[in-house]
């Protein structure tokens, strides 16, 4: 049945952004696949601020305008409908992360999540058939199989959580570690959550909107400011002063860079999280101790995202977080370009799912 729908439908609807930033809604060929991978009918596909924004605005590092026009979406979420004649570790039915789409019809793809269709790798077959290649081995690794009762909307969310736990462990941080996090959007309050589950400790939090500020202290935090209101540098010296030892961007701001300086104490890390819309920045360390470190984390590889797939469900089993905690809106696909001026006019208090 499945067979004979696809045969009769050969196009599918996908979200495409063009050079000049303008979003739409275009028909595109089905996505094809090999003997290794399966068919996926998309189910939901998360917002990302980041990849997403910085794709609509054309700064994303690696994405020249030659590229354009694209297909957007990586935080995907949908259900198996065939099978390559090779696939050992996939059935039909399968709920699954991280479908993507290869470019189609002159359109190159920002992963192309936002698709109705998209394709997934089976691991067990690739390992046991083809050469060695790690970077293709932990993308169909990170494409994981999902509990068949998880909600199929909310589970976009565990992309992020993955991507963020992968985060604080490439960092460094551990339990009993003093950290000051600028930004309590979804990654912001998900970085909370975590390292407070971790036994990171004590957690400093700064936004601009007092309904984050009480959101990280729900979540975690045990301080949390408004950056707006108090100087971050005396409000974080006046709890150590000596300073952190380590200053999290959450917001993707160079200009955090600076304001960490005054913040970190000797041998104090500033982590950078997420990719930046700008490839430069003046740095100035006047205020810094002598001894400190930089570190962005622009693009969690996938086998280290799949690695954390484990603790991540073992944290929902146990109601240790709940997925809806880090979901505001969840829109309908048809409505897409307008969750996205949403987004824009920053009207979305948390994490948008997009629902197919």
């Amino acid at each position: 049945m499945i067979q004979t729908f696809l045969q009769e439908e050969n196009s599918m609807k996908t979200l495409v952004v063009d050079q000049d930033g303008a979003l739409s809604i275009r028909e595109v060929s089905m996505p094809s696949y090999n003997d290794y991978q399966a068919l996926v009918k998309t189910m939901s596909c998360g917002v990302c601020n980041g990849t997403d924004g910085k794709l609509i605005h054309r700064s994303f590092k690696g994405f020249g305008l030659d590229r354009y026009p694209l297909m957007l979406g990586h935080e995907g979420v949908g259900k198996v409908i065939e099978t390559g004649s090779k696939v050992t570790g996939l059935k039909v039915g399968d709920l699954v992360l991280l479908p993507f789409t290869d470019p189609l019809d002159g359109i190159d793809s920002g992963w192309g999540a936002y698709s109705e269709y998209g394709v997934v790798n089976d691991p067990q077959s690739i390992q046991a058939n083809l050469p060695a290649d790690p970077g293709l081995l932990g993308c169909a690794y990170a494409q994981t199989v999902l509990p068949a009762d998880i909600d199929p909307v909310d589970a976009a969310m565990i992309i992020t959580l993955r991507e963020v736990l992968s985060s604080i462990k490439r960092f460094g941080i551990k339990e009993n570690d003093s950290v000051v996090v600028f930004g309590c959007g979804p990654v912001g309050l998900t970085f909370i959550r975590f390292m407070h589950l971790l036994g990171v400790k004590p957690i400093i939090a700064f936004d601009i909107k007092e309904e984050k500020i009480a959101e990280a202290k729900e979540l975690g935090a045990d301080y949390a400011f408004n950056s707006m209101k108090v100087n971050p540098e005396e409000a974080v010296k006046e709890i150590f002063p000596e300073g952190v030892k380590f200053v999290l961007d959450a917001v993707g701001v160079t200009a955090i860079i600076n304001q960490a300086m005054g913040l970190i104490c000797d041998q104090g890390k500033i982590c950078c999280y997420g990719i930046s819309a700008n490839q430069s920045a003046e740095i100035d360390w006047s205020k810094a101790p002598y001894n400190w470190a930089l570190q962005f984390q622009q693009f969690p590889s996938k086998m280290e995202e799949y690695q954390a797939h484990n603790q991540v469900m073992a944290w929902l089993e146990s109601g240790a977080i709940n997925l809806k905690d880090f979901i505001s809106d969840i829109i309908d696909f048809e409505d897409i370009i307008s969750a996205f001026e949403k987004v824009e006019k920053r009207e979305i208090g948390k994490k948008c799912i997009i629902r197919y």
